[in-house]
């Protein structure tokens, strides 16, 4: 009996690590929002060079937002 349950145990570890694997996957498919592809034909380099040109675009444009300021009273 104590078997029986550390099997089901097991299972259903190996279960819930599953589907999180399987989410978690699903989640870097995903592009990042306002990101743009690559073009289909260019080479992986030149992905490579508009990623990194987007991403340090974003980064930029989030650098020049003004922090909010604490209310002080």
């Amino acid at each position: 009996m104590r078997a029986i349950f550390g099997v089901l145990s097991l299972l259903i570890a190996l279960a819930i690590v599953a589907v999180l694997a399987k989410k978690q996957m699903g989640a870097l498919s995903v592009a990042p929002a306002g990101m743009a592809s690559a073009p289909v034909g260019a080479t992986p380099q030149q992905q490579s060079q508009q990623i990194q040109k987007q991403y340090g675009q974003a980064v930029e444009n989030a650098l020049q937002q003004p922090r909010p300021m604490p209310d002080d009273k």
